[in-house]
C-alpha cells in the first residue's frame, strides 16, 4: 500500500497535523489538486483543511507559477506533547481559575491554549483526566469584571501592539475618550490595571480595565517595536 493510501482513512484531526508536516518537510509549493490527491479527499476538503491552518496560524502561504502552490515555513514544527495526565488536569484547572476569576483579560488566547493542552492526551489519559479534574477545586474573590467587547479589544490591542481607542469613567464619573497604547497589564487581587502610553496627552496613565466603558483596537496602524 502507497503511502497516500496509508493516510487516507485518518481522521481530520490526524489529517490535519499530516498536512502541516507534509507542507513544512517539501522544498517546493504543491497544489491542492496535489494534496487531495496525496491524502485521498476532496479538493474542496483540502481547502478546508488550509483554511483551519491558517486559523490556527501557522505561517501557510501560497504562490503561483512554476514551482509555486502552497507551503508552510520549514522553520515551524509541530513538537510532540506528552502530558500526564495528572499534569494536564493541574494545567486545565489552574488555567480554567485564572479565566473564571478574570486574573488576565486575554481570556480567548488562554481557551484556546486549554483546549489544546486538553487535544494533546490521548483517549485513554483523557478519561483520567476527568478523574483528577473533579478533584481540583480553587475559591477566591472574583476580579472586578468588564464588558466583554472592552475585554476583547484590550486582548487584540495587546497581541498586535497596535493603539487602543478607549472611553474611560474616572473616580469622579467623568467619561474621556483617549487613544493609548498599552505597556503592561498589572493584575492585583480584585482589579486588572493598564499602564498605558496616553497618546493624545503625551503622558503615561493607568486605566483601571473594569472602568473602561468601550473600546476597540486600532487596526491599521503599524504595530509598535519591541
Amino acid at each position: 500500500m502507497s503511502a497516500s493510501c496509508q493516510v487516507w482513512g485518518v481522521k481530520r484531526s490526524a489529517r490535519l497535523f499530516a498536512l502541516a508536516e507534509h507542507l513544512r518537510s517539501r522544498r517546493t509549493g504543491v497544489t491542492a489538486e496535489e494534496l487531495a490527491g496525496h491524502f485521498g479527499v476532496t479538493v474542496r476538503t483540502i481547502y478546508r483543511d488550509l483554511d483551519t491552518l491558517r486559523d490556527a496560524e501557522l505561517p501557510l502561504t501560497a504562490e503561483r507559477g512554476r514551482g509555486g502552490g502552497y507551503a508552510l515555513d520549514r522553520a515551524y514544527s509541530l513538537p510532540p506533547v506528552n502530558f500526564t495526565a495528572r499534569e494536564a488536569a493541574l494545567l486545565l484547572r489552574i488555567g480554567a481559575h485564572v479565566r473564571e476569576m478574570r486574573l488576565v483579560p486575554f481570556t480567548t488566547a488562554l481557551s484556546s491554549a486549554l483546549t489544546k493542552v486538553r487535544a494533546a492526551l490521548p483517549l485513554a489519559r483523557q478519561r483520567e483526566l476527568g478523574l483528577e479534574l473533579d478533584g481540583l477545586q480553587f475559591t477566591g474573590v472574583p476580579a472586578t469584571a468588564c464588558p466583554e467587547p472592552v475585554r476583547r479589544a484590550v486582548e487584540e490591542a495587546w497581541f498586535s501592539r497596535v493603539p487602543l481607542r478607549l472611553r474611560y469613567v474616572d473616580s469622579s464619573g467623568v467619561r474621556t475618550t483617549r487613544t493609548v497604547r498599552l505597556d503592561a497589564v498589572v493584575m492585583e487581587r480584585s482589579l486588572t490595571l493598564l499602564n498605558v502610553d496616553d497618546l493624545d496627552k503625551k503622558e503615561r496613565r493607568q486605566f483601571r480595565l473594569d472602568r473602561i466603558e468601550w473600546a476597540e483596537a486600532v487596526t491599521g496602524v503599524a504595530p509598535a517595536m519591541q
